[in-house]
């Protein structure tokens, strides 16, 4: 082999080589698979309303035939007449728990996604935290709540930085996991046309990823919300985790399921603006 190509061959990058060397190196791989529900004509519209009336008319039906106590287990009706009495009384704890997972979600939102970004640049920093990283996703962050709470104060921000504790790391891997699925050719092109890193992170590895990056952010925001809510539980005498509670302990069933149904309702609203977002984000990968 002449000089010539000896040189060719070693300027010329083995993109197979390096993906599998990339594959065996990371040690920080953890990714999940999450798809928007999309609702496609009256039948599909009507076949969820069906089942819908199918489980609460014989939840309803059911209950009544048995005579089951309300203060045992009420029925659909009463949850519904509950919640719509109640809601004033738990409308402020609605906000505050709305509060403390929009502020939290915001802020590990955006701290794991800059790590992230950070992580895929400097490899060797990856190796560095991962650890710590299994670390905080392998402890539960309700149990950091008390802590937190003696050295912050019973206020809010124990509950934040609670949540952006779930919820960053979950952006973090999954950001991650995108950024390291970039085609490599097409880095490999850039970089013949002279790109910059950060003009590839932009315009390469930044758009490639964004369905991953949809994914680590709605389910942070399940996390975040679980958090949240467990949190309020914990220590407090706000949020909708304290009156879950509350009404539990004085055995009010239908508020208590009333409650239940708007923590319900915030998580589908979180399921429905990211998948929305992440459908307009990342079309071309549909």
């Amino acid at each position: 082999m002449s000089n010539y190509e000896e040189e060719l061959k070693n300027k010329v990058p083995d993109f197979e080589e390096e993906e599998h060397h990339h594959k065996q190196g990371s040690s920080l791989d953890i990714s999940a698979t999450v798809s928007a529900v999309k609702i496609h004509g009256r039948k599909q519209i009507l076949g969820i309303l069906g089942v819908a009336v199918f489980i609460l008319g014989g939840w309803e039906l059911l209950v009544r035939l048995l005579e089951v106590p309300e203060f045992v287990f009420p029925t659909p009706s009463a949850i519904v007449v509950a919640l719509v009495t109640s809601f004033p009384n738990i409308y402020p704890d609605f906000l505050y728990t709305l509060s403390s997972l929009t502020s939290g979600y915001l802020i590990g939102a955006s701290i794991g996604l800059i790590m992230a970004a950070v992580l895929v640049q400097i490899p060797f920093l990856e190796k560095i935290i991962t650890p710590y990283i299994i670390l905080i996703i392998t402890t539960p962050t309700i149990a950091l709540i008390p802590l937190l709470m003696i050295n912050l104060g019973f206020n809010i921000w124990p509950r934040i930085i609670a949540v952006a504790l779930a919820v960053g790391p979950m952006v973090m891997i999954n950001s991650v996991t995108g950024f390291r699925q970039t085609d490599l050719a097409k880095i490999a092109l850039a970089k013949s046309y002279g790109a910059t890193t950060f003009q590839i992170f932009r315009k390469i590895r930044f758009p490639l990823a964004l369905p991953m990056i949809n994914v680590g952010l709605l389910v942070g925001g399940i996390f975040g919300l679980i958090t949240a809510v467990g949190a309020d539980m914990v220590g407090g005498k706000s949020g909708l985790g304290h009156k879950i509670a509350y009404y539990s302990a004085l055995a009010r069933m239908s508020n208590f399921f009333a409650t239940i149904l708007l923590v319900s309702i915030i998580g589908i609203s979180i399921w429905i603006i990211v998948a929305n977002v992440g459908r307009k984000w990342a079309s071309w990968s549909e």
